[in-house]
């Protein structure tokens, strides 16, 4: 990340916690941000800030087996050396799953007739829009396609890309939940992780658990507790494990109905006269 160009990113231990809600408010507040989603597996910023695409392109990962039945001479040696199971055969010729190639290549190499062929798999796009907050990168994996922490890194690199290039000086970014490569990728050089968790067993678990994988990389984190008021005294046990992981603790945001009643319009919460739509600003205030 270039020293004048800040990045904040949410994330949550678990999916659900209202951590799209929150990035599209921050978006609406900062009004001079890039915006990034690097939630690729199950991308919905979009759905709040009604995207315009201008481009789009192709994403590319890894390689993909595929034999050519006019060159299969169905010696079997392929069948033998896939440790996936991917290789089947019938009528005399083989043939490869592409839901279960690994694309290691070894039937490549032991093919005596130079039968497989092995092209770049096409695991998803990526593309650059423009919306009512500024630009916005985002993508989505294809079904059941990998390498979702290199595409991860398409789009924070390409929102640097938008930020330097249109003077922004902060990048605001909608992280995956959970402590996976995507989320990895999200958080590495990222200037501060806002942590979403709701006053749950659960919730404070995986929080704990993503507070711990921020500060291996050494991020400073922020802590947010959605929905406080459900449970006011497990609300104030998270708070207090938080900072005792080194976490500032952001705010809290309470239960609200219209949060979903925005969602439905499209809208971020600091949009509408949702009484939540203070909580996060005083947050955003803090945070800045």
């Amino acid at each position: 990340m270039a020293a004048d160009i800040r990045e904040i990113t949410v994330i949550s231990g678990k999916g659900g916690t209202g951590k799209t809600s929150l990035t599209a408010s921050f978006a609406v507040l900062a009004q001079n941000a890039v915006m990034a989603d690097c939630d690729v597996d199950a991308a919905d910023l979009h759905l709040l800030l009604s995207p315009e695409e201008r481009q789009r392109h192709r994403f590319d990962s890894g390689r993909l087996a595929a034999i050519a039945p006019e060159r299969c001479t169905g010696c079997g040696l392929c069948l033998k050396h896939c440790r996936f199971g991917a290789v089947s055969v019938s009528g005399g010729k083989c043939s490869i799953s592409p839901e279960s190639c690994e694309g290691c290549g070894v039937c490549v190499r032991v093919c005596p007739a130079g039968a497989i062929d092995f092209p770049e798999r096409h695991c998803g796009r990526w593309m650059v829009s423009e919306t009512r907050c500024g630009p916005m990168v985002h993508a989505r994996l294809a079904a059941a396609a990998e390498n979702s922490g290199k595409l991860v890194s398409i789009v924070r690199s390409q929102a640097r890309m938008l930020a330097r290039e249109s003077g922004r000086g902060l990048i605001i970014t909608d992280g995956p939940p959970g402590i996976g490569c995507p989320v990895i990728a999200s958080l590495t050089g990222t200037s501060l992780a806002v942590a979403v968790t709701e006053p749950t067993v659960s919730g404070e678990h995986d929080l704990l658990r993503v507070l711990s994988l921020a500060g291996h990389f050494g991020v400073p984190q922020a802590v947010c507790v959605n929905k406080w008021d459900l449970n006011p005294e497990m609300a104030a046990r998270i708070e207090e494990k938080a900072a005792g992981a080194g976490a500032r603790i952001a705010g809290r945001i309470r239960y609200d109905p219209a949060v979903t009643k925005a969602q439905i319009e499209a809208k971020a919460v600091v949009e509408t006269d949702a009484p939540s739509a203070g909580d996060i600003r005083n947050i955003w205030n803090k945070l800045k």
